[in-house]
Formats: structure tokens, sequence, C-alpha cells
């Protein structure tokens, strides 16, 4: 899908691709199927290679709505039966390979980035297509491949140690519900007891926002304990380099705040035997920064003072698929959402399909675009400026959690986006 679900026919998809677990349970063993792959290429053109696969035991994702994509995100991943050619599972991400292609360095080379996902493993041969899409949602790379259950070099993967995991917060079964892994970046051996109280104190950041406060029982947030050699968190622009558990680093993209991680298959790895389908790190760092891509992973620091704010707002792009509301009045990163073309994520619009947005909540007779000064007065309106852009693409609110630190709420339509998520997953009408 190009521009996203209207809220009636979104309704309508949840009901009837709602499957009950006995229907789950006859395509798919309670098992993992990871697929790690090599994205790479440069700003003209790109390409995806397959890595390895991997099983183990124990699918924690959803078990609803499988072949339905409830965003469509800058890639997509089809599963389908190999003899009927059915689609059996979909999943949809982004990836930093993604945002790396807008850069000016990718105009002069071309690098390469991994990517691990995790499937529900099929009880059958099935073939498995992902496809990575450009900012116009077409396709620019795609592989496809099969997987069968007598392919002797599938590894089952057995976790090199056990895993150090205890719960946060428990809702439910690990089965049937939202089941988040919290991971520590940066703590020595020595810090496991403030990683305990930094995570303790994201989950409780996350649920003090609406609609997370309202579905704790939906949710799992797991602590995992992943130590590393020494405290603390590279800065590449102070020559400062950190042997940490997953060699994280700010200046991402020459950016001093963009705090991420190329090493994504060492998450995974030290993910084996953990009940998770979505990942928040946290940086042992006073130093401000973040970031989030959706279906990925959340990174941000966890000692500085605007922890509480940017972990939530970074949980918002990874698990939310919300993207920023903040625009750069010189329009310098232009061009990111071609005004023509209706952005895939829930929280800004083009008007070029506005219908599948917020519009429904936006109360009769309120301007377009709504005036920044009568934000008192429109709670929820289309504001110009967001996704970076000061013209041609509109937010819901003039203030939202996805604007700024120091606004203490999602706005409506940021809240409707992210229920409708929840409830998607867990299969809730």
């Amino acid at each position: 899908m190009k521009a996203g679900l209207h809220i009636a026919a979104f309704a309508t998809l949840l009901c009837t691709l709602a499957a009950p677990a006995a229907d789950f349970d006859s395509v798919f063993a309670d098992s993992t199927l990871r697929i790690d792959y090599t994205l790479a290429g440069n700003s003209r053109d790109c390409h995806v290679f397959l890595n390895r696969q991997h099983k183990s035991a124990g699918w924690y994702g959803r078990r609803h709505n499988t072949s339905a994509l409830p965003l469509q995100g800058n890639g997509i991943i089809t599963m389908t039966d190999s003899v009927s050619g059915d689609t059996i599972y979909r999943h949809s991400f982004s990836t930093l390979f993604h945002e790396w292609r807008e850069t000016a360095e990718a105009a002069q080379t071309s690098r390469s980035y991994e990517n691990s996902f995790i499937l529900p493993l099929p009880r059958k041969a099935a073939k498995v297509t992902i496809e990575l899409l450009d900012n116009r949602h077409d396709v620019v790379a795609s592989n496809s491949h099969y997987y069968s259950p007598s392919d002797i070099l599938v590894s089952k993967r057995m976790p090199h140690k056990v895993s150090d995991y205890s719960y946060i917060h428990r809702g439910g079964d690990e089965h049937e519900v939202i089941d988040v892994a919290i991971l520590a970046e940066g703590y020595a051996e020595a810090e496991r007891e403030l990683f305990m109280d930094d995570a303790r104190n994201a989950v409780d950041a996350i649920f003090s926002h609406e609609p997370f406060a309202s579905h704790r029982r939906d949710f799992n947030f797991i602590a995992v304990w992943t130590p590393s050699e020494e405290s603390g968190i590279s800065v590449p622009r102070l020559g400062d380099w950190r042997n940490t558990a997953f060699g994280s680093h700010y200046d991402t993209f020459y950016s001093d705040r963009y705090l991420t991680t190329p090493n994504v298959c060492a998450i995974y790895d030290s993910l084996e035997g953990v009940p998770f389908e979505h990942i928040i790190i946290l940086a042992n760092s006073p130093v401000y920064g973040g970031g989030g891509i959706y279906n990925s992973y959340t990174l941000t620091t966890s000692k500085n003072a605007n922890f509480r704010p940017v972990v939530v707002h970074e949980f918002g792009h990874s698990f939310g698929g919300l993207a920023d509301e903040y625009f750069y009045p010189n329009d310098e990163m232009a061009g990111l959402y071609p005004t023509d073309i209706e952005p895939w994520e829930p929280n800004i619009t083009t008007l070029v399909d506005f219908a599948s947005k917020w519009q429904p909540i936006v109360p009769e007779k309120t301007p377009v675009p709504t005036p920044a000064e009568q934000a008192e007065r429109y709670p929820v309106g289309v504001f110009e400026g967001g996704g970076y852009s000061f013209k041609g693409v509109y937010r819901p609110a003039d203030r939202c959690r996805m604007r700024d630190n120091d606004w203490p709420t999602f706005c409506p339509a940021c809240q409707r986006a992210i229920e409708l998520l929840i409830n998607f997953y867990v299969g809730r009408e």
C-alpha cells in the first residue's frame, strides 16, 4: 500500500485478518527464523544480499494479522507458501541504510550495512522476498530466496550462554502481548544496578504517555544485561572511542547528536533465547543524543537530563513508525518527503491522501493549513511544517512529543496512530 489505510478500512482489515491462534499454529511452528541481510549501494543504486538464516525455539512476534501491514515503512519482507503462492507473513521496516543513501557521502562512495529480521518459522517450504523502497515508494532493490525445513545449512541457533534478563513490567503471556527488550550499551560489569534503574526509568517514561498508559497489559518490558568492556559511549568528533557491546557512537552521518550502531547482528546475537519483538538500547552517556528506526531499534542516552522525553520520542519512531514533526526554516532537508507523494508515516501528510491520515478526527471548518497562532483553538489541525520540511509537509498539532522535548504528550493524532498499531499487533478489533 502506498498511503496507509483509512480508519474505516483499517478497522475492516483488523476484523477480516485477525487470525485465531489455531490458524497461526497450522502454518508456523512456535519458533523463529532469523534472516541476516547485507544492504549495499550508494545514492544511485542499491542491492540486498542474503547472508545467513538461523532458526531458534520460540516465536514472540505477532500471531494475528500475519499477512497484513499496518504501515508501509521503507522496506517490506513478504513470506509466501512455495506451493500455493499465498502470502503467509509480511513485515515492514526502515533501516539506517535508507537514511544514509540521502547523504552527501552516498553520492561519492558505496557502502554496506547489515540488518537482521525475525519471522515466524514456517512449517513448510516458503519463499521470502525482501524489498527496499525509496521515498517515492518505488522498489529500488529486492531479493528472493527459499526457506526449506529440510535445508541442513539453516543453522539451529543456541545461545552461547544463557541470556541474563529479567522483567521490568509483565503485562501478560509473552505469546500474546508485545514484547520489548531493553539492552545495556556502554555499561561496565560493575554498573548493572545502574542499568536496571535506567531501564525502569525508561519503562516508567513510556507508560506516563497515552496511549501506552492505557495499554500496560499489552506490553512486556524485559531488561537484558549486556555489559561492555568499557563504560561510556564513543564520540568520534572528540576522538573518543569505547569498546562497548554494540559499538554505538554519536556523529552518525556527521550529525553530532545522531546516536546509532551499525552492528545490528550483534544486537540480535545478544537476544538469543529472549522473548522479544521490539528493541530499546540504553546508552550510558550524559551527552544528548539518540535515534529511532522503525521496527529496528530505539537507541538513546540514559544520563542526559532529557532522557525521559527522548526515549519516548525515539520509541515513537521505532515502535510507532511516527515521523519527526519538527522542521528547518531554511528547508535544508527539503526533498526527503516529495510533496506529490503521501508519506507512509501516520503523523505527517502532503495532503495527497489526507483521508488516510488523521482527517477523521479533524473538526469541521478547521482551516487548512491551520494557522499556528490558532493552535489553542485547534488542538488537532493541519499545521504546515513537519518531516524536516518547512513547506509542503503538514503535521497534526502545533506541538507534540514528536516535535519537541518540552511538550508533555503525544498529540491526539499520534495517540490514535499508536493505539491502532497496538491493537493490530495483539489482534484486537
